[in-house]
């Protein structure tokens, strides 16, 4: 792949306009994923942008020149990015956010944005707060800036492809991540039907590109949970489904957030990188995709925003999906030396996290909530068989949805 002699002009402008901002991301060649998968496997690093996210990119190419004031609504990288260009730009800036959102991401973009922006908290999920954004311009002369629908948005975004090709000319597979479409759009308006392979990664629990490829069109797959909230979008944007409508519907994959969990805990304890759930999704992708081995692929690591208060959650989330944390519902016999009993029966790297009596359902029985880690899955599962040759009773809730999110 060598970079497109004949890329759209207004990619070209773009590219040009935002190298007197930042110089290109770098593309590194990562070797712990290189030499796990027997593949050349390059990440483009696109939470090193000035705000973390290549969002900046897409916002910057939409305002510069126009001087009007924005409306936007985001769940943090697009907010982020539109706030740093309105400080920038002199331009001033009314950013909605979920009342969901992180922390961390609402405080820097209001660190970015300055006394040019003002930050309004609206709605649970992304699509209640574009709702109140979409409003809010509607009454006034602000220009409503989507994160992902717009022609020039997808213009700037199509700036990271062209870095990529120009950096990494002999790469196969580019793997990205879709939410509204922005990123993946601006490939495909660069490369078109040449180029490398690509592929896209959405969130299993928000996949709006698949069913809008199911339908032909973009369609509203209702509410959708907010974990992954840099690619939570309930439905594709229309401008980028127009460029993504051919994409073979096997070449988007969907990610797991439990699994994704493992990835941003692997990326962070391995190769000190801080990815947030939508920035990790490429990378989970590439190392689930199995068909690799000899080929040069490049991952976008899209964000580098996370909320490190999230990392209990993280790391929960990555040791259940792994099989190394089980739940149990255990019933206890209501007698002396019967805790001890069980207590015995636990191996070397056995470790109780949580110990709760939930009640007494009789006399003679004790119900408990009780959590355990080991060092692997066969070790709890080696568990599983002594406490059932024991005699005891339990029931496994930890792939029970309900009973994690109400007891976990």
């Amino acid at each position: 792949m060598t970079a497109p002699a004949a890329a759209p002009p207004a990619v070209r402008d773009a590219l040009a306009a935002i190298r007197t901002l930042f110089p290109p991301t770098p593309c590194q060649r990562n070797a712990f994923l290189s030499d796990r998968l027997g593949a050349e496997v390059w990440l483009k690093r696109e939470d090193l942008t000035p705000v973390r996210s290549y969002k900046i990119r897409g916002a910057f190419n939409a305002m510069r020149g126009s001087g009007a004031p924005v409306v936007c609504a985001s769940a943090g990288n697009h907010a982020q990015g539109v706030a740093w260009c309105c400080a920038r730009l002199k331009v001033r800036g009314e950013v909605f956010m979920p009342v969901t959102t992180p922390e961390q991401k609402r405080m820097k973009t209001a660190q970015f944005g300055g006394e040019w922006v003002t930050i309004r908290l609206v709605g649970d999920t992304f699509d209640e707060c574009l709702a109140a954004a979409l409003d809010n311009a509607a009454g006034t002369d602000a220009r409503f800036l989507s994160p992902f629908d717009d022609d020039a948005v997808i213009a700037g975004q199509a700036t990271v492809a062209a870095e990529i090709a120009e950096a990494v000319p002999g790469a196969d597979v580019l793997v990205m991540p879709v939410g509204g479409g922005g990123l993946s759009a601006g490939a495909r308006l660069l490369f078109g039907d040449g180029g490398p392979e690509l592929r896209l990664a959405e969130p299993e629990t928000a996949a709006s590109l698949k069913a809008a490829l199911a339908a032909g069109a973009p369609v509203d797959i209702g509410k959708v949970p907010n974990f992954v909230d840099g690619a939570a979008v309930a439905r594709i944007g229309a401008r980028p489904f127009a460029l993504l409508r051919g994409m073979d519907p096997a070449a988007v994959v969907t990610v797991p957030e439990d699994r994704l969990c493992g990835t941003i805990q692997e990326m962070l304890n391995v190769e000190g990188i801080v990815l947030e759930p939508a920035g990790a999704l490429a990378v989970d992708a590439v190392e689930h995709m199995g068909d690799l081995a000899g080929r040069t692929v490049v991952a976008v690591c899209t964000g580098g925003n996370f909320d490190f208060e999230r990392l209990p959650e993280v790391r929960e989330r990555a040791a259940r999906f792994a099989g190394l944390k089980r739940y149990w519902i255990l019933s206890l016999p209501q007698r002396p030396g019967a805790l001890r009993g069980f207590l015995d029966l636990l191996g070397p790297n056995d470790n109780i996290t949580r110990f709760e009596y939930l009640k007494k359902s009789a006399r003679t029985v004790g119900t408990v909530l009780i959590g355990i880690e080991s060092a692997s899955p066969a070790e709890l599962l080696a568990l599983d068989a002594r406490v059932q040759a024991e005699g005891l009773s339990f029931r496994d809730i930890t792939d029970d949805p309900v009973m994690v999110e109400f007891v976990i």
